[in-house]
């Protein structure tokens, strides 16, 4: 499969939680069926610490997780192979320009670098990437 779409947690955490859930945010993931999202190193740790938090919240449970984490595991995404510091000069002038945070900007990079639509649910994110003339899904 050919790498289609860039993917960002807010999407991801959207297909755990029933209360962020959105048709939008399923018509993604059934993209998936057919297609490679392309994630920032960053996305594993990002969405780790949504789960992790929302078990301390007790907003979800430990097993619930577990699972999550498999069937993620399943899904065809792809973990960006470009080196950090290749990426670095270009995420901070992307924060100053479009108010975004560095986790953020680098989902924008992504998708700029790789020419590739941006899965997103982030308010910000959207309106940068909108900006930045990135094709958008997920609403």
């Amino acid at each position: 499969m050919s790498t289609a779409f860039v993917l960002d947690c807010s999407i991801t955490m959207a297909w755990c939680f029933g209360d962020e859930a959105t048709a939008a945010a399923y018509a993604v993931l059934d993209r998936l069926a057919s297609e490679t999202a392309v994630v920032p190193p960053h996305w594993y740790l990002e969405v780790g610490n949504v789960l992790v938090m929302a078990e301390k919240r007790k907003r979800i449970a430990t097993d619930a997780t577990t699972e999550i984490l498999k069937l993620f595991g399943a899904l065809d995404i792809e973990i960006d192979s470009v080196p950090a510091d290749s990426t670095f000069p270009h995420i901070v002038p992307l924060c100053r320009k479009y108010s975004l945070t560095s986790y953020d900007a680098a989902y924008l990079e992504l998708a700029i670098r790789r020419q590739l639509p941006l899965a997103s649910l982030d308010t910000e994110l959207r309106a940068g990437a909108q900006r930045a003339g990135i094709n958008l899904l997920g609403k």
